[in-house]
């Protein structure tokens, strides 16, 4: 099975997602799949919200029907995860480059070259707080999509039980991580 993260590939779409963010001043999924009847979420597709409820990573998921509802479901679910892991991975990225970018980021030893190797320990931890909060199905083609939402606040608790997380990082996060989400956040009212 081939792994989204692989670096080749992933370094890739992070240089691209960061080009975006630079470019656009925010993250706005243009994938309007214009499935007539479908939830809003499943033709938004994957995204970084900001809501009344929170910041939110929102990875959306499809799997094709494969005789058994339940694997297809799960599958479905599994590609959801993904997709808030790459997002998350994504976010981490102009955390990390905006840190570098500070200055402070010399004072305590984290160069450019520690930025790979401190989203690939981020995005190889076990997201637990990762939830399908949907699903839906297309009557039409029989395409399951799921819905994966991870808060904001689970992300801190997550980076806390990263014990080789650099220290100055990690503070910087804490400090400017919610501004720099709401800037690059899509806001919904709901």
């Amino acid at each position: 099975m081939h792994n989204p993260f692989s670096r080749p590939t992933g370094l890739l779409l992070l240089a691209l997602l960061t080009l975006l963010v630079a470019c656009s001043g925010k993250t706005t999924v243009e994938s309007d799949l214009g499935i007539k009847g479908a939830p809003d979420w499943v033709n938004e597709g994957t995204n970084i919200l900001k809501t009344k409820n929170g910041r939110l990573f929102h990875g959306v998921g499809s799997a094709p029907p494969l005789g058994d509802l339940s694997l297809q479901t799960s599958t479905a679910d599994n590609r959801a995860r993904a997709e808030v892991a790459r997002i998350l991975s994504s976010y981490m990225e102009i955390v990390s480059r905006d840190y570098i970018a500070s200055g402070k980021a010399g004072e305590s030893g984290f160069t450019e070259q520690s930025v790979s190797r401190q989203i690939d320990n981020i995005t190889r931890i076990n997201l637990t707080g990762v939830r399908i909060i949907a699903h839906w199905r297309d009557k039409k083609n029989g395409v399951i999509y799921s819905l994966a939402e991870l808060d904001m606040d689970q992300v801190k608790k997550i980076l806390d039980s990263v014990g080789n997380m650099n220290a100055g990082l990690k503070q910087y996060l804490d400090k400017e991580g919610p501004k720099i989400f709401d800037r690059i956040a899509t806001t919904k009212e709901n």
